[in-house]
């Protein structure tokens, strides 16, 4: 009977161990991923870009020595996919920008920390790019509403949400 037992309990046993192991190994994992997640080094610049109140996309990219520092921290060809994916997004995005929304103006900052967007009410938004973990990206402002980080890979229907509010 004991031996029954046993033949029918020891595979059942043996079953979910291995599960809870495989479980553990892929906790483990993840862990050893979040302490290797990187966040965007500090800018060079404390200068502040002002954005008047009108229509306006906002690309911002990180200055020469914030680059070197993001290169320095990143695997080379990470690095380089990463700003192959950085590049084509932004140029996507111009062009939808422009066929689409030809009186919103574009604006390319670099060698800044900080956008100060003005509203037409008087009212201003400071933004801090340290504060944004993506080395690149792009913000919508149409010179009235709060200006809303968007999704440059999705940057048409971002755009058409923001603007139809």
């Amino acid at each position: 009977m004991k031996f029954k037992f046993l033949m029918f309990f020891l595979p059942v046993i043996l079953i979910f161990a291995c599960a809870d192991s495989h479980r553990q190994i892929n906790v483990s994992l993840n862990k050893t991923d979040n302490k290797a997640a990187k966040h965007k080094p500090p800018s060079s610049y404390a200068d502040t870009v002002k954005i008047n109140p009108m229509a306006s996309v906002v690309f911002y990219s990180p200055d020469t020595a914030q680059l070197e520092k993001i290169k320095a921290v990143n695997d080379k060809m990470i690095f380089e996919s990463t700003m192959h994916e950085f590049f084509y997004q932004i140029r996507n995005s111009k062009i939808v920008v422009k066929k689409y929304y030809p009186n919103v103006k574009i604006m390319e900052v670099k060698n800044a920390r900080y956008l100060l967007f003005k509203k037409a009410d008087g009212k201003q938004v400071l933004i801090d790019l340290d504060t944004k973990d993506d080395p690149c990206g792009m913000f919508i402002f149409d010179g009235f509403k709060n200006p809303e980080l968007a999704d440059m890979t999705n940057v048409d229907t971002d755009m058409e949400f923001y603007f139809r509010k």
